[in-house]
């Protein structure tokens, strides 16, 4: 994959990436999912982000009963919430509880960059959030800790977005000795459209990679007109732990619309996928986060539209605009009225991540249990 172009202003930019569409120098399209050509990935270890059964509350003791149902090898728990406390012992007991059903348990946790619409100070200041991280990730055993800087949002605050990881950046090298001393790496997200993936990297890089790596989520990248696969490319030498789903991208009027959904529902070639995740992160666990049933627009073609990423870069968005011409209309998940729709919510969530689990596992090999 060539690299991306230097920063743009938006007229060149555009002008940019109508020379590219002109010379056929856009991304080739990808091979039908499933290509017998490809061959097969190393096997990964496979898991999921608990986030993908958020409609059922359960508290972590009963998510590992269920994760060690579907015999996977990571559970993902990403919130502090899921733990009836935060105290040692128990954490030491849902460790030894996953342990015992052959799984182990990576941790994370929400925002902690103090500036971000998305922080919360329910766990004390960004600094003691990490702090508390770090420690619970110890252990449950978990290698690393992930943790957010924000969303979408963040992108039209003061400074924008490059204000907010300098304030990220400062947050993680207070806590740098701590992060060190636990054995413990801590894992940023790309996540819900704050960073595009050479800005987390810049990020990373800023904060110090020896302790310091990406949450690589799929989904979050096509909210950041990016094609998921170049967002691989980058992130995944830095990737810890992931948030993987698919994503159906299709033009409208205004720009494009986005729909995550399984995989194997979008537009995403996960042979391909996983065959390049086996050779930039091999020893990083494939983990799905199951989020589907609902679009959301991008009106590039507004003006205003690239006021948040002044420093947009062509070839990442034509790569992105070449999956939005390949992709189809699909509809979106409507649960029914009334007090059945939380049933309704629940039941889809779990049969979308069992299915994305099997599909997974027999479609593309991943997996270290039979």
């Amino acid at each position: 994959m060539s690299t991306p172009d230097a920063s743009l202003p938006r007229r060149r930019f555009l002008q940019t990436l109508a020379a590219a569409s002109a010379v056929n120098l856009l991304p080739h399209p990808m091979p039908a999912a499933d290509s017998a050509s490809s061959p097969a990935p190393r096997k990964l270890k496979l898991g999921f982000d608990n986030f993908s059964i958020r409609g059922f509350r359960w508290k972590a003791p009963r998510q590992i009963d269920y994760a060690a149902t579907l015999k996977i090898d990571v559970l993902f728990i990403s919130d502090l919430d899921s733990y009836e406390t935060l105290e040692d012992g128990y954490l030491r007991d849902q460790a030894k509880r996953a342990h015992d059903q052959g799984l182990e348990i990576y941790a994370g946790g929400w925002s902690i960059c103090p500036t971000s619409k998305n922080f919360r100070n329910k766990w004390g200041t960004a600094e003691e959030h990490l702090a508390t991280g770090i420690r619970v990730a110890k252990a449950v055993g978990s290698p690393v800790f992930r943790c957010i800087l924000g969303k979408a949002d963040d992108r039209k605050t003061e400074g924008g977005i490059d204000a907010r990881i300098e304030d990220t950046v400062k947050v993680l090298k207070s806590q740098r000795s701590r992060a060190m001393d636990a054995g413990v790496k801590i894992a940023i997200e790309n996540h819900a459209g704050d960073m595009q993936a050479w800005e987390l990297v810049r990020l990373i890089e800023e904060a110090g990679p020896e302790y310091v790596g990406a949450t690589m989520d799929s989904g979050n990248s096509t909210w950041t007109v990016e094609d998921p696969r170049q967002a691989l490319e980058l992130l995944g030498p830095h990737a810890l732990v992931c948030g993987l789903r698919d994503s159906m991208i299709w033009e409208n009027g205004d720009g494009a619309v986005v729909q995550w959904t399984a995989p194997g529902d979008g537009l995403i070639d996960w042979q391909e996928y996983a065959k390049r995740f086996s050779e930039l992160c091999p020893n990083t666990p494939f983990t799905v986060e199951i989020i589907s049933g609902f679009a959301r627009p991008f009106p590039y073609l507004h003006h205003d539209f690239w006021d948040v990423y002044p420093k947009a870069r062509a070839s990442d968005f034509a790569a992105f605009l070449a999956l939005a011409k390949r992709g189809h209309p699909i509809e979106p998940f409507k649960a029914p009225p009334g007090d059945d729709s939380i049933i309704a919510e629940q039941q889809y969530q779990k049969a979308q991540l069992e299915r994305a689990i099997t599909y997974l596992r027999e479609k593309i090999g991943l997996g270290l249990k039979a």
